[in-house]
């Protein structure tokens, strides 16, 4: 099937990048939220990262308005799926508005639009029978498209098999490394590991173990790596690790689901808002005497 128009729910941190990517690959996109303020914060993240894109000298400064060109905002669902081929949505993880999701978008897309979703840790087997289409139904996940380019293709068990070589061609097509998960699990391949980090770096802070910062400092070190866990969690959206962490049974993820919650009630979000374990857009761990 060849795909002209990708249509993304949700103008969110990881939605307004594959609406950028999927623009920069030469697809017609539309971007569709429920908030002119989301949309407006989307639009302004895309010019951000063209402006890095392009001091890195990966584009050229003709081409920003020539991609703009190929992206709708819009408030109005029926004007995001028109014509559109492809679906990938990446609204709040709460699996009870992405049953609200597709069954609205499952009602007015066209017959012939394929439907993923970028969730994060649920499984697309909780909705798929909410888009009316569960067999052109599968998980889509990015990472952050730019710099990490993995995208995970997770089918559920009424998948249409004819979806995989469609979406792992898509997905080159995108500038992504596509990742086939064979079957379903929550947090995919990566964020499966990452959780395990996380969850870690989590127990070691509330049990009062060691500090945010010789927490990151210990990873960063030992690993050679440029961010530690809550560099990453500021990274990841404060807001995103506790809709997964809090639903975790085990009474270390609760603890640090409480945590986040603080930072998340006083508006610290992450990087996305400014604030979160560390305050940007110079925060302390990428200062030169960080690891000294």
């Amino acid at each position: 099937m060849r795909i002209h128009k990708i249509c993304i729910l949700g103008a969110g941190t990881l939605g307004s990048r594959v609406a950028l990517q999927s623009a920069i690959s030469g697809f017609q996109v539309s971007v569709y939220d429920i908030s002119q303020k989301a949309l407006d914060l989307g639009h302004k993240t895309m010019e951000k990262i063209l402006r890095q894109l392009v001091k890195a000298g990966q584009l050229h400064e003709s081409q920003i308005t020539e991609i703009f060109s190929r992206i709708q905002f819009t408030l109005d669902p029926f004007e995001a799926v028109e014509d559109a081929d492809f679906i990938n949505e990446s609204v709040t993880e709460e699996v009870d508005i992405k049953k609200i999701v597709w069954n609205q978008f499952g009602e007015i897309a066209p017959e012939k639009t394929w439907f993923t979703t970028n969730t994060s840790y649920l499984l697309p087997s909780m909705f798929a029978e909410e888009s009316g289409r569960p067999a052109k139904y599968c998980a889509f996940h990015f990472h952050d498209v730019f710099y990490s380019r993995v995208v995970d293709i997770m089918p559920h068990p009424g998948t249409d098999p004819a979806m995989i070589p469609m979406l792992e061609d898509l997905g080159k097509k995108l500038n992504q490394v596509p990742v086939l998960v064979k079957k379903e699990n929550p947090g995919y391949i990566f964020n499966t590991m990452l959780m395990a980090l996380i969850g870690a770096a989590g127990k070691l802070l509330t049990r009062e173990v060691g500090s945010i910062e010789d927490i990151d400092r210990s990873w960063m070190v030992n690993f050679h790596m440029l961010m530690g866990p809550f560099g990453i969690l500021d990274s990841i959206g404060l807001d995103t690790a506790w809709h997964v962490t809090h639903k975790m049974p085990d009474a270390a993820s609760q603890a640090f689901a409480a945590l986040l919650k603080t930072y998340i009630d006083q508006g610290k979000l992450g990087e996305k808002s400014g604030e979160g374990f560390y305050t940007y857009p110079n925060p302390e761990y990428r200062k030169e005497n960080f690891c000294q």
